[in-house]
């Protein structure tokens, strides 16, 4: 928070960062999520977020809320009420949705539905993949009940990305290294037109999958750029081709489960620019 604060950067407050989301935006803004509800988040972060007036959004699995480990209902309606934290669907159970049928699904966010609704009066707007894992049918269906969605897939939010698989940088005990974050909070983001495949889940059939992305006229040195994949197991630079101002990767390797990711930079003129994305591979391929 310090380092934010110390770079000049403004909080995003959520409240404004959905009603705004579609609007061209002159200044870089720092929106700051928490999922999962834990007892720790209460405890630690949420005096001190108060305290220096830090707003945020606090996605909540209504499943585990009250059991040991998890803020109860009460501390998130204190937290609810305050002009700063923005309570977030972070689905019921936070199992792997992905592989529910799409009827447990379903069902599952709707569980989550109904008992925000007892419990604050209302479903909150904003939806939150478990672990970042969604399907094309999930997504759609996201679509039809919320008005924005995050996935974990790392990467800098603008008005081109889909607002139902939105890009966050990982701030955790694996990815919280203070030089990390001093790098990543400074990236601009990739722009582009679209991004295929739109399905994110792959089975034997479509893994590894053919990554096409469609950049803007306007961006420029776009052949500068650099990507790096973990198909196959390990992190390496795949195959760049490029058409124009389209990207193509030909992925040498199947991606292994669980998860399979890309994260490509680039130097614009000195300014770094980065996007990523994240695809859901099964246990067990059918």
């Amino acid at each position: 928070m310090e380092v934010i604060k110390q770079l000049g950067y403004k909080f995003y407050n959520p409240e404004y960062f959905l009603k705004e989301f579609e609007k061209p935006k002159n200044e870089k803004k720092i929106l700051i999520t928490i999922d999962d509800g834990f007892k720790s988040f209460y405890n630690e972060a949420w005096p001190y977020l108060k305290k220096n007036n830090i707003p945020f959004i606090l996605f909540v699995s209504t499943e585990p809320v009250g059991k040991y480990g998890y803020m109860s209902w009460d501390e998130i309606k204190e937290i609810d009420e305050s002009k700063l934290g923005f309570i977030g669907h972070h689905s019921h159970t936070h199992k792997y949705l992905i592989d529910f049928s799409e009827k447990e699904f379903e069902n599952d966010i709707e569980t989550a539905s109904r008992i925000f609704q007892k419990e604050l009066g209302y479903v909150p707007p904003i939806f939150s993949y478990p672990f970042g894992e969604y399907s094309f049918y999930m997504k759609n269906y996201i679509s039809k009940n919320f008005k924005l969605a995050f996935g974990q897939h790392s990467g800098i939010i603008d008005i081109n990305k889909d607002k139902y698989e939105l890009p966050r940088f990982p701030i955790n005990e694996k990815y919280g290294e203070l030089k990390r974050f001093k790098s990543i909070i400074n990236y601009l983001p990739l722009e582009y037109k679209s991004l295929e495949p739109e399905e994110k889940k792959l089975n034997k059939n479509n893994n590894p999958p053919k990554l096409i992305v469609k950049f803007f006229d306007e961006q420029k040195n776009i052949e500068n750029i650099n990507c790096y994949s973990n198909d196959g197991g390990n992190w390496k630079k795949p195959n760049l081709k490029f058409l124009s101002n389209t990207l193509i990767i030909n992925f040498e390797d199947p991606f292994l489960p669980r998860r399979g990711r890309i994260n490509c930079s680039l130097n614009d003129n000195g300014k770094w620019r980065w996007f990523g994305t994240q695809f859901t591979v099964k246990q067990k391929l059918n």
